[in-house]
């Protein structure tokens, strides 16, 4: 009989190791730690939230830190049904100061989860921040001043006298300017700036066609009239620019991309408007495409904000029109259309009249031949 050989210690020492290796003690870890590395990549690329779930997250968010103050805000009747049929100043401003607050809530709240400094980093930094907010206020009133003279100068718009004393004049535009610079910042604090900057940094092709498709189906089930097709249209006429920058590997896609997506947003949260028409909404997406464009070439969204204010509030108090269909008490001058309702706009307002499409273009043009020159900064997306 041969001799029964013995393992060396260093033998049964790695027999004993691997033995251990096997148990459930030590296969449970291993197994917890890939089930925590498969629930963060759902949750988690490149160290951020994934932007879909900031995106939902913002908005959940949004909408439950407004509801609570909303709440107070009817049961005490500080604002009223007129913010629908026809808005008072100091109803839309306590509205809209809701609305802020609600927005930078949510904002801060996620900008903290994401670690980041500020939720400036939301397309509100950049070079120029202050020019550019104030060439902003003075393109919106000359761009609707423009529209207001072609509507005159074709007859389909009358003016009558100024509705306010002295003393009123000053007050009412002083509360209209605050309500609306509050307009500006929180349609474009949300669309332009949290939107556009999170999407930015993750979204794709097939996301964005999802999200723009499921906005689009939710209409065709939920909601007619007051403009939708235009709605339609406008994400049809996204879909051949995203696709081709798709196939390319654009590095430019992700900006594209989200662009289509927050324009169609932005325009589904104007069809609930009354009075509102496809002209009206058209408007809405253009000026939505025209406000990305600027942060794209001024590298922040402060012309966008000043540009939408000026424009409400030179639509609602100065000239005294409606503005997507709703007409604010407390104007400078009083007007009236007259005429074909797609030249006059009708009850949707100047921003229903197909002369709008053509202000819209040069305003357009204009921005690129500004800000469009060699050098001009560029928006950086939120990282």
């Amino acid at each position: 009989m041969e001799p029964e050989i013995q393992p060396s210690s260093q033998e049964v020492l790695r027999a004993a190791a691997a033995e251990a290796a096997l148990t459930p003690e030590a296969v449970a870890p291993a197994t917890e730690t890939k089930k925590f590395r498969r629930l963060r990549w759902i949750f988690v690329a490149n160290q951020r939230l994934r932007c879909g779930w900031s995106a939902l997250g913002f908005e959940i968010l949004d909408i439950a830190f407004f509801l609570i103050p909303g709440y107070f805000l009817i049961k005490f009747h500080l604002i009223t049904m007129q913010w629908v049929n026809g808005f008072t100043a100091s109803s839309a401003f306590i509205v809209e100061l809701a609305l802020f607050g609600a927005m930078v809530g949510a904002a801060s709240l996620i900008a903290h989860v994401e670690r980041r400094h500020s939720i400036l980093e939301y397309n509100l930094t950049g070079p120029r921040r202050i020019p550019h907010f104030f060439s902003g206020l003075a393109a919106g009133f000359v761009a609707l001043s423009a529209l207001m003279g072609a509507l005159a100068w074709g007859g389909w718009v009358q003016f009558g006298p100024v509705a306010l004393s002295s003393a009123a004049i000053f007050e009412f535009g002083a509360l209209w300017a605050s309500t609306f610079l509050l307009v500006g910042l929180v349609e474009e604090g949300i669309y332009r700036c949290f939107l556009q900057a999170t999407l930015t940094r993750g979204i794709n092709f097939w996301w964005a066609l999802g999200t723009v498709g499921a906005v689009c189906l939710g209409l065709i089930f939920a909601h007619k009239g007051n403009g939708v097709s235009a709605l339609y249209g406008f994400a049809l006429l996204g879909l051949i620019p995203c696709l081709l920058l798709h196939l390319k590997k654009s590095q430019s896609a992700g900006f594209w991309q989200a662009v289509w997506v927050t324009t169609t947003l932005f325009g589904y949260g104007h069809v609930f408007n009354p009075g509102e028409s496809w002209v009206g909404i058209s408007q809405v997406e253009f000026i939505g495409f025209i406000f990305c464009v600027s942060i794209r070439l001024t590298g922040s969204a402060w012309w966008a904000i000043g540009c939408h204010a000026a424009w409400d509030w030179a639509e609602t108090f100065f000239y005294g029109t409606a503005d997507s269909g709703r007409v604010g008490t407390g104007h400078f001058l009083t007007t009236s259309p007259k005429g074909n309702l797609l030249m006059s706009g009708g009850a949707a307002g100047p921003e229903g009249s197909l002369l709008v499409l053509g202000v819209m273009l040069l305003l357009l043009v204009a921005i690129i031949v500004i800000y469009g020159r060699k050098g001009t900064s560029t928006v950086r997306p939120a990282q």
